[in-house]
């Protein structure tokens, strides 16, 4: 990545960077600062940082003019220029003023946890939907704060901007261009949501149910969607790895065809102008028919993080479906200790919709699968039918729709017990 100026004048280089996170006091006791300090690192190694320096800070106040008290300021700056860093990710919301106060105490480039966030959605959003919402997140972002890099409209590299990069020039803020730009990328954005709402009644009609995959980024996700789907959906241990909701075909053991969908991992304290940018995103979350939560349970804040993905789903208008009880997968048993192993299964027999899991060894999928043909299930009539042996089509469309639960055949009909949709028992109720 290309050093810059900074505004103080001399010489940085944005790659070489410290991570802090401001530890408030008290400390919350279900997060753990050292993990949330781990998280921040793993999001800064995501858009490979170099990160040369990174400590938890304790934040008795938040200050005004700093958010860091002026002892912690000037301390971090004799680390700054001890080990050039010319980047610092403060792990924390800054406003525009505090910002651009640290930038001059520490001689360095500052952004704060929304903007790295967006900086990694920006060099990670692979469909024109994805680049779109993130660009219009980042240009809100940018309107508060009025960053100095325009880079994203015509950047070369993922990204936008906030960490400088090639051809960055200093410029006066134009807030009209801004604007100009937000309501042409909305207008953008009407039109792929439209074409997706074509596909999704497209899908409808076939219809298979959909069953969402959601969790804290980083939860396993997209390696246990590869293992039930055999998808290559890219499966790294890196924050934020899968930015496109993926979805693919999947038959359950009942022979039931379904959709699992893949979708953007959720993180604490996740800027609100992803939130709303990213809704349509996030509409395969809000269609589904079952949604899986899929949490880290090795995690040290397992618990926090379970905590944060409903909050966003309750900011997307799903409260309701919390409420009655989500599926979750408690993926990962294979890296607990023994005894905390054991704290799980017994957790999961108690709550019919608590699925021990391992994503990588295959443990526990096959539980997954039964309890979402379950969940399904409830939701389905039975009936019994008498179709003639001659309407071939009917019987075919009832085995691919429904699920046939007994079947009994005499010289001129069969005589089927099936487990239909209530929708596909009106369509199968108009059939001639």
């Amino acid at each position: 990545m290309a050093s810059e100026q900074s505004d103080t004048g001399g010489t940085v280089v944005p790659s070489r960077a410290m991570v802090v996170h401001p530890a408030p006091r008290p400390v919350d006791a279900a997060r753990h600062p050292e993990a949330r300090l781990a998280e921040a690192v793993g999001l800064a190694e995501a858009i490979d940082l170099d990160i040369v320096a990174a400590e938890v800070v304790p934040l008795s106040k938040r200050r005004p003019a700093t958010l860091l008290g002026q002892g912690t300021v000037d301390r971090l700056g004799e680390v700054v220029d001890e080990l050039q860093i010319g980047l610092i990710v403060v792990d924390a919301h800054l406003s525009p003023v505090q910002q651009r106060n640290l930038e001059k105490a520490w001689n360095a480039k500052v952004i704060d946890r929304t903007g790295l966030i967006l900086e990694i959605f920006g060099a990670r959003a692979r469909t024109r939907e994805g680049r779109l919402q993130v660009e219009l997140a980042a240009l809100s972002y940018q309107r508060s704060r009025l960053v100095r890099s325009w880079t994203h409209l015509e950047r070369q590299r993922g990204g936008f901007g906030f960490l400088g990069g090639p051809g960055e020039t200093q410029i006066e803020a134009d807030r009209r261009l801004i604007g100009d730009r937000i309501v042409r990328l909305k207008k953008e954005l009407e039109e792929v949501k439209r074409t997706r709402d074509l596909h999704r009644k497209a899908r409808r009609r076939v219809p298979y149910p959909i069953v969402a995959l959601v969790g804290y980024t980083n939860a396993g996700k997209s390696t246990l969607f590869n293992a039930l789907t055999r998808a290559e959906v890219l499966a790294k241990d890196q924050l934020f790895a899968t930015l496109d909701p993926t979805m693919r075909a999947l038959a359950l053991p009942s022979g039931r065809t379904i959709i699992l969908s893949d979708t953007v991992g959720f993180v604490s304290d996740l800027p609100h102008e992803l939130v709303a940018a990213f809704r349509a995103t996030l509409e395969e979350v809000l269609e589904a028919d079952v949604i899986v939560h899929v949490r880290d349970v090795a995690h040290p804040d397992t618990v926090a993080q379970r905590a944060d993905v409903e909050s966003v789903l309750r900011e997307l208008g799903i409260g309701d479906v919390i409420d009655r009880g989500l599926v979750e997968a408690l993926n990962k048993i294979d890296l607990l200790a023994e005894s905390d192993r054991h704290e799980v299964v017994n957790q999961a027999q108690r709550d019919a919709k608590l699925v021990p899991v391992s994503a990588v060894s295959g443990e526990g999928q096959a539980d997954l699968l039964a309890l979402l043909d379950c969940q399904l299930a409830a939701e389905r009539q039975i009936l019994d039918l008498d179709v003639p042996l001659s309407d071939g089509a009917s019987i075919a469309w009832l085995y691919s729709h429904g699920e046939v639960l007994r079947r009994d055949d005499d010289e001129l009909q069969a005589h089927m017990q099936v487990r239909l949709d209530t929708a596909d028992v009106a369509r199968f109720s108009r059939r001639d």
